[in-house]
């Protein structure tokens, strides 16, 4: 879903940063995987042409960087993004602002021309500026404490030119060069200063990448309900395979719904959120306070959808399974999860008799209709709750049709008549909603 790219001159420090980012990624977040890559790709075809472009020096200026663009076009459109769609992060050591300093700044092509040059290649969502003094470098490189390679030393040498990169980088992403469109649309984190010891480069580097995610920033390369529909689709494939789990009632999604059997999902909701206040209401203030008032809230409807498509599962792999989309924190996942289960009759938790496994959650079979309108109205829910607020004394059940016909959400109603014909590639005998004034007909049942 996001595209990383860990920048800055030689032996700064790329590749030690690209695998605390990748391994951060990995453990905290619920992205399907985290792939590092790195450009040029040395592996590739038109990677080495580039590569040895600079390295025979036959070629001018425009030319070389002509091969790195060919090259990171053809790797953002080849190979990133059918994985940021699936709903991934890459992590990409070097990237667009390496040319952009390289050969814009430093090889005087200017960068306005080099981004030209890329124009069609992918913009990261965020560049992390790795700086370094290049005699710092050096040190570390002869030590062997970075990779030990002789080309780089043989390349420090040329200690006038790594401080030309250095100034590069810092001209160009501290802002004193105006970064060219569209790269400018994505963020730099930096300069982070990597001349004390790893200890503190991966404590700098953690918080920062962190924060970034955290933000929920949307991304630039890939839509995220292509992302989230992706998503659905490979935990519905899964669904197909789950079998019954015995004593406790719950059937594989696809074979136990008819959804929504027959009730209006204004209804599902309605009655869902009525429940929900009145346990709210018998709670003290303390027991409350970390859970949502609406089962509209992002933590409240990412849970609930994405049980109702599990037969069970502990906390790890419920945050797994909500992908980077409907992600919560694990431990706010937690929080929920025991509230619906302690408070509330939504969730049964059990453990097994035998062994050390974690305890294992699943979402009671008459709640499952809930989670599934949710997962199916999730890019009207913002609209929804604003409609909410905005007309408290109407009834739910004239809620799709207005928004529908203020004429503000066509793209949110297309994705949620996109989203139901997912869910419901399982149901028989049940005629699909067609259109927008489809979708109004569904919402009230009719």
């Amino acid at each position: 879903m996001y595209l990383i790219t860990i920048e800055g001159g030689d032996g700064s420090g790329k590749g030690l940063a690209t695998k605390v980012i990748s391994e951060v990624l990995s453990k905290e977040f619920s992205f399907t995987s985290v792939e590092a890559t790195g450009e040029p790709r040395r592996e590739h075809p038109l990677g080495r042409l580039a590569i040895e472009s600079v390295r025979k020096q036959t070629m001018t200026p425009g030319q070389e960087a002509g091969l790195f663009a060919a090259d990171r076009v053809d790797h953002s459109h080849g190979w990133i993004l059918p994985r940021l769609e699936e709903g991934r992060a890459v992590v990409s050591e070097r990237n667009i602002h390496s040319s952009l300093v390289y050969q814009g700044v430093v090889g005087g092509l200017g960068v306005d021309r080099v981004a030209h040059m890329n124009s069609a290649a992918l913009v990261p969502d965020l560049c992390i500026w790795v700086d370094c003094d290049p005699e710092v470098a050096l040190r570390r490189i002869k030590r062997g404490t970075l990779r030990a390679l002789t080309e780089k030393e043989e390349y420090f040498e040329t200690s006038e030119l790594q401080q030309r990169i250095r100034e590069g980088y810092t001209s160009l992403l501290s802002g004193e060069i105006e970064m060219p469109t569209p790269f400018d649309m994505g963020a730099v984190i930096g300069p982070i200063l990597n001349e004390g010891t790893e200890r503190e480069f991966r404590h700098e580097l953690t918080r920062r990448i962190r924060k970034f995610v955290h933000s929920r920033p949307k991304p630039l390369n890939v839509r995220m309900e292509v992302v989230e529909r992706n998503f659905l689709r490979k935990l519905l494939r899964a669904s197909k395979g789950q079998t019954t789990l015995s004593g406790i009632g719950v059937e594989p999604f696809s074979e136990s719904l008819n959804w929504p059997d027959g009730t209006a999902p204004w209804r599902i909701l309605r009655d869902a959120q009525s429940e929900h206040d009145t346990v709210l209401e018998e709670i003290s203030e303390e027991s409350r306070v970390d859970v949502p008032l609406s089962i509209f809230s992002h933590s409240m409807s990412s849970i609930c959808g994405t049980l109702a498509l599990l037969p069970s599962a502990d906390i790890s792999e419920l945050r797994q399974a909500l992908g980077p989309v409907r992600a919560v924190s694990e431990r706010h996942t937690q929080r929920i999860v025991k509230f619906l289960h302690e408070r509330t009759d939504w969730v049964h938790k059990h453990k097994a008799l035998v062994g050390r496994d974690a305890p294992r959650s699943h979402l009671k079979q008459r709640y499952r209709m809930l989670g599934v309108t949710i997962l199916a109205i999730w890019p009207l829910r913002d609209a929804i709750l604003r409609w909410m607020s905005d007309n408290p004394e109407t009834h739910l059940r004239f809620a799709m049709g207005q928004i529908v016909r203020s004429g503000e959400h066509p793209s949110a109603v297309r994705d949620s008549l996109e989203r139901i014909a997912l869910l419901r590639s399982g149901t028989k005998n049940s005629p699909l909603p067609a259109g927008a004034s489809g979708l109004v007909s569904w919402w009230q049942g009719k």
